[in-house]
């Protein structure tokens, strides 16, 4: 897959073996409780760390943004006929996070096998507080609001590799 930056490219000094041990910290699930006490282990470093953790983050999400998970229905929730309800670009998002949250080894199985993506689209995982953990950390840490871009877009259907089809 071609991951091309789309905005500023910023130094990564994070490994992702950095961030995925910071990411093992919330035990699979991005609960509010879980994702800050992330945040505050990520306030306690460096500043050019808490960017390198953004930048992983993004990054992660951008490459799960693929037609081949957003277009998953819902796993639990049917509409009145009783046929699968899509995923909007919020729960996309979040169910993105979700899988993230979940560790390196669900993130890394998800690529090769779409059905162990499905249960992340379920109402129960909602990882929309992980979205929030890097600007909370920023913020702890200097005590100032972040207006950060990451350079890699996570927002759902951004990936243009990832939805050809969608005729930019």
């Amino acid at each position: 897959m071609d991951v091309r930056p789309l905005c500023h490219p910023a130094p990564v000094t994070m490994t992702w073996a950095a961030f995925w041990a910071l990411i093992a910290t919330l035990n699979g699930e991005a609960t509010e409780a879980s994702c800050r006490r992330l945040a505050e282990e990520l306030s306690r470093r460096s500043v050019p760390d808490i960017i390198g953790f953004a930048e992983r983050h993004a990054e992660a999400l951008y490459r799960l943004d693929q037609e081949k998970f957003g277009m998953l229905p819902v796993a639990d929730m049917t509409d009145r006929n009783g046929e699968p309800f899509p995923q909007s670009a919020d729960v996309f998002l979040y169910a993105r996070c979700a899988v993230v949250a979940a560790g390196r080894a669900v993130w890394e199985g998800v690529f090769f096998d779409v059905d162990k993506f499905a249960p992340y689209t379920s109402t129960e995982f909602d990882g929309e507080w992980l979205l929030y953990v890097p600007d909370q950390a920023y913020e702890l840490a200097t005590g100032e609001e972040w207006d950060r871009s990451t350079r890699y877009c996570f927002e759902s259907y951004s990936n243009k590799d990832g939805f050809p089809d969608l005729g930019r």
